[in-house]
């Protein structure tokens, strides 16, 4: 018996040894030396637990429409790896990156379930980029990613799916209390319990002039609460102010907020519902009165007729331009008609001035009748404010209908339309120094850039190019609204100049959403031949010239000469001709 045991154990040692290499399982990968996928840190999940796996792309080209994944691995020819997720389709679904630029971050979040049989440790996690939702996958690298070991095996939770993004209003926080006639003011908490950030973010109040339904006055124009974005796991406060209505009674009140936003900075806006409780005290109702006078208009039934569906054209918006915008309204009541009706659009305002006015028409629009789950159209031609700030601006839809059991009935929704800013800019005078050079000689061109517009202009290039001169380029970077940038740079002569002497300006930059574009400018910058060298090209025939010159000196003393006989021979024959007259 002691024998077979020995030999059993031995055999157990043995086998324990052949099943090492297949018990090992990914480690950390270097991954400094990936070209395209980078992280700050490593994210921590554990076991049985959704987690989000975050890092950043840095590409050396544009994605017009980017997606991103995790690539199963399991194994290679070196080593057996533990795949550390659970192979479910949202697991190798691929999200929704959008626009990526050249050189600029691009920071992304993927969500996946983590194995509860894996051990604690780290792992190698391969990524991948692809340019369409389709296709291939395109560029592939390491991340890593830590995972530790649950402390409990809740089921119920486990099994509980996470969303993208979900927001709740209030968690343990206590109900907001007012009493009349005084000032109600309180905060909530707006946390993001979803597994990816929230861009763009408003938090919409839905009011009502109806003391039993809104207790509050609505004194300000806006009630909206926006948010550049709200990242997992995070939270805002929502800060309010109201004065009580007089004639509320004592009770709790539902309020409701209708939430958009978006799950990338550039994705579509969609839509939440939330609603929290005020408790207001004032007066009781009178129970006989109420009985026999009154009764509740919730108790009423209504069509509800909701946004179907909107959109612009031209696509984009931009400040200072008129578009026209298409409205679906849909009757969403499965079997209330609405008969009536009237829609009022109000622009939302900003310093005390609406964004969006009316280019033609009547911001009312009636329609006779809009039967259950039926939709209509309306549309409006509309001007964007100039001036004012890149971002969503919504439209309030008034609605005043009748339902077969509710006479006037009212209500309200709400569109969000992007506007955007031209980006703009202008050219200093040039300070050209000097203005006219040698070939081969430099001149320093210093000129400033101002950004007049509203919108930052990113990776501004100014280039420098004409026949005279050697092509050159300055890069002068980002530059903010009412912020300058300077440009200092050396042009060097290469020809002679045989035309007006204009040196081509091209100034590029990128717009907020990546868009290249270019403006040209000129100024005047002569090349000259060097004049040291046509003074020695020209000596030589100065001297020649010398050496050839005709000599008067010799002719001069001949012709002296011969004046001097002349003059001899007159005066001899005067004396002559004396002597014979004697």
């Amino acid at each position: 018996m002691r024998n077979i045991r020995g030999i059993l154990g031995v055999w157990l040692v043995f086998v324990m040894i052949m099943l090492l290499p297949m018990l090992s399982f990914a480690k950390l990968k270097n991954i400094e030396s990936n070209s395209v996928f980078h992280q700050d840190k490593i994210p921590v999940g554990k076991t049985g637990k959704i987690m989000n796996v975050t890092f950043y792309v840095e590409t050396g080209s544009d994605y017009g429409d980017a997606w991103a994944g995790i690539a199963y691995d399991d194994g290679d020819d070196e080593e057996d790896v533990i795949f550390p997720f659970e192979l479910t389709s949202e697991t190798t679904d691929r999200k929704h990156v959008g626009k990526i630029t050249k050189g600029k971050k691009k920071n992304i979040t993927i969500s996946a379930r983590v194995r509860r049989d894996v051990p604690e440790g780290y792992y190698g996690i391969p990524v991948y980029l692809a340019d369409d939702k389709e296709s291939g996958r395109g560029v592939q690298e390491y991340i890593n990613v830590y995972i530790q070991k649950s402390a409990t095996t809740d089921s119920s939770s486990e099994s509980e799916a996470v969303k993208d993004v979900d927001f709740t209003i209030g968690e343990g926080q206590s109900t907001p209390r007012g009493k009349y006639p005084d000032v109600l003011n309180f905060s909530l908490n707006m946390a993001n319990t979803g597994k990816l950030t929230a861009f763009d973010v408003t938090a919409h109040m839905v009011m009502d002039k109806d003391s039993t339904v809104f207790p509050f006055e609505i004194n300000d124009a806006n009630y909206d609460r926006h948010f550049d974005k709200v990242e997992s796991g995070g939270m805002v406060n929502l800060d309010y102010s109201f004065a009580i209505q007089k004639n509320t009674y004592t009770g709790y009140y539902p309020i409701k907020l209708e939430i958009t936003y978006r799950e990338s900075t550039e994705g579509e806006l969609k839509k939440a519902e939330e609603q929290f409780f005020v408790h207001i005290d004032n007066k009781d109702k009178d129970e006989t009165t109420t009985s026999a006078k009154e009764f509740n208009p919730n108790d009423r039934t209504k069509a509800r007729i909701v946004v179907d569906s909107y959109r612009t054209e031209p696509k984009d918006v931009f400040a200072g331009e008129t578009f026209d915008l298409f409205i679906t309204m849909k009757n969403a009541s499965a079997s209330v008609p609405a008969s009536n009706i009237l829609f009022t659009l109000e622009s939302e305002k900003v310093s005390d001035s609406a964004v969006f006015s009316m280019e033609e028409g009547s911001s009312s629009h009636a329609v006779n009748s809009l039967p259950a789950n039926q939709t209509t159209e309306l549309k409006l031609k509309m001007t964007a404010r100039a001036g004012v700030d890149q971002r969503s601006y919504s439209i309030t839809i008034n609605e005043q209908y009748d339902s077969p059991e509710f006479k006037n009935a009212t209500d309200k929704v709400t569109v969000d339309i992007p506007v955007k800013q031209m980006a703009r800019m202008n050219v200093g005078s040039f300070d050209i120094n000097p203005d006219t050079i040698n070939v081969g000689d430099d001149s320093n061109v210093t000129f400033q850039i101002n950004n007049t517009g509203k919108v930052i202009l990113y990776n501004l290039m100014a280039k420098f190019s004409a026949d005279s001169i050697k092509e050159n380029e300055a890069y002068v970077g980002n530059i903010k609204p009412g912020e300058s940038g300077n440009v200092d740079v050396n042009l060097t002569g290469k020809e002679v100049t045989t035309d007006d002497g204009k040196i081509n300006l091209t100034i590029s930059y990128e717009d907020e959403n990546g868009n290249i574009k270019e403006e040209t400018r000129d100024f005047i910058l002569n090349v000259i031949q060097s004049t040291e060298e046509e003074t020695d090209i020209a000596g030589p025939d100065i001297t020649d010239n010398k050496g050839k010159h005709f000599n008067m000196v010799p002719f001069i003393i001949a012709g002296a000469a011969v004046a001097a006989a002349v003059i001899l021979i007159i005066v001899v024959k005067r004396l002559k001709h004396k002597k014979e007259q004697v």
